[in-house]
């Protein structure tokens, strides 16, 4: 077998680059759906115009709480289908290469119409077209996704090079999702001679314009070939998704890191109604709030870096998961007491700074990690099913997040139903750094150890 060539500063710069792209897309979701489709009183007063069904419609629960939760669970189950399509591809260019030139296109256009169609009908006719257009979006998330993602443990064949890669797409994840945030920023450019709704889809369309550029740049400039195992696996979905479910170690971290995603979602989503509502702090302020948020936890990133290769990542992990758990309290009490609403803003920002830099770095070394665990136990290379089951922990906490932040966030008045969100989080990002604990790092890095250097020998 041909000795791989590691890859270099060139090669992970690149690749980070895609993940800039595709964290922009992401983020512009994720971030402004709820904000654009269920808007604030202070919003629909700046002269935002309603869209689909508002209020509870079902067991407490709003029309966009179920139509997300419902569109990210079809995608959660297509994403197995799509890593063992890219496990099992037989291609000139390699197994995850392909997907990624064929898909980063249609991504960047559904998160365009995902705010576009949905406002051309009546209300029932942008409820339906809403649902089809966050299925079509999220299906085309996990067709570019999921390939990249198991590139990750392929390009990052060594500890230090798994460290430094996730480091990378960990720095350009903050600065495509602190891009996202600048929506409504830009969109106050065109408000004028737009409107506000029309303002938010030409500033989206140009950042998808953007975000697709650079997703396309790793798929051109990557030779996989030369990196990467290319050999398509043999074993079928079905095979494939137990094969990845029995291992003790991934269920540990499947169950933490769905927990971690209904923590983090809560928080992001609720960031735009935590700052104008809670704070009384124009909506501008959320980019210049997670630019700040982003810039401090950079900061921390030589650091976790450097403690990560010597303490190892569970400890730095599971530090994270309490640390934010201090943050989501926080957050939950700012606006009170008398206390400056930029005080509060700044104090929340500092706060999930540091969690977000270990969190943004290591879950994906550690899944890696795992992934090669498996690959020396199985004999089988399967790292796509392994990144498409974390999509699917992405994506079943953030389903359930949006449940229910829509739902809590109509309780009470006065913004006390965003507090009680802030609460939720805490709870679940606390659960999940208990469940963490549970992870055996030492016993994966020793059968790494010895797998690497059995392949040495021979």
């Amino acid at each position: 077998m041909a000795t791989k060539k590691l890859a270099d500063a060139r090669v992970m710069r690149n690749f980070a680059i895609g993940q800039l792209g595709w964290a922009m897309l992401s983020g512009v979701v994720s971030n402004w759906l709820l904000y654009f489709y269920m808007p604030s009183e202070e919003t629909i007063a700046a002269g935002m115009p309603l869209f689909i069904t508002q209020g509870i419609v079902f067991a407490g629960m709003t029309i966009i709480g179920l139509i997300t939760a419902f569109c990210r669970l079809v995608d959660g189950f297509i994403d197995p289908l799509i890593a063992s399509k890219s496990d099992s591809l037989n291609h000139p260019l390699g197994r995850r290469i392909p997907f990624m030139r064929w898909f980063a296109v249609p991504f960047g256009i559904m998160t365009v119409v995902v705010f576009t169609l949905p406002g051309l009908g009546g209300e029932l006719f942008n409820d339906i077209a809403l649902f089809v257009c966050l299925v079509a979006f999220y299906v085309s998330l996990s067709l570019y996704c999921t390939p990249f993602n198991a590139l990750i443990p392929e390009l990052g064949r060594t500890q230090e090079l798994r460290v430094n890669l996730s480091t990378y797409i960990s720095v350009t994840y903050f600065i495509g999702t602190a891009v996202a945030y600048l929506v409504p920023t830009i969109a106050g450019f065109f408000e004028a001679s737009l409107g506000i709704a029309n303002a938010y889809r030409v500033t989206i369309a140009i950042l998808a314009a953007i975000a697709v550029v650079c997703m396309l740049l790793p798929a051109f400039t990557i030779d996989e070939n030369a990196y990467a195992e290319t050999e398509p696996s043999t074993t079928p979905m079905g095979a494939s998704v137990m094969k990845t479910f029995k291992n003790k170690e991934f269920q540990v971290f499947e169950v933490s890191d769905i927990l971690y995603w209904v923590a983090i979602t809560m928080f992001q989503t609720g960031m735009p109604f935590y700052v104008t509502s809670l704070m009384g702090l124009d909506d501008s302020m959320n980019f210049v709030l997670f630019a700040g948020m982003t810039l401090i936890s950079l900061a921390f990133y030589a650091p976790v870096n450097v403690l990560a290769k010597r303490l190892g990542k569970k400890k730095l992990v599971a530090f994270a998961f309490f640390f934010f758990c201090l943050a989501f309290v926080t957050t939950s009490v700012c606006g009170q007491f008398g206390i400056p609403a930029l005080v509060w803003g700044g104090l929340v920002a500092v706060l999930a700074a540091i969690p977000m830099a270990v969190l943004g770095i290591l879950p994906q070394a550690v899944l890696a990690d795992i992934a090669e665990f498996d690959a020396v136990q199985t004999g089988e290379n399967r790292e796509g099913m392994f990144y498409a089951a974390r999509t699917f922990s992405m994506t079943l906490g953030q389903s359930l997040a949006m449940i229910l932040f829509s739902s809590i966030a109509t309780m009470g008045t006065g913004g006390m139903g965003y507090r009680i969100t802030a609460l939720v989080a805490t709870a679940f990002c606390l659960l999940g750094g208990l469940v963490f604990m549970r992870y055996r790092e030492n016993r994966v890095l020793q059968v790494i150890g010895d797998g690497n250097v059995a392949a040495d020998e021979e």
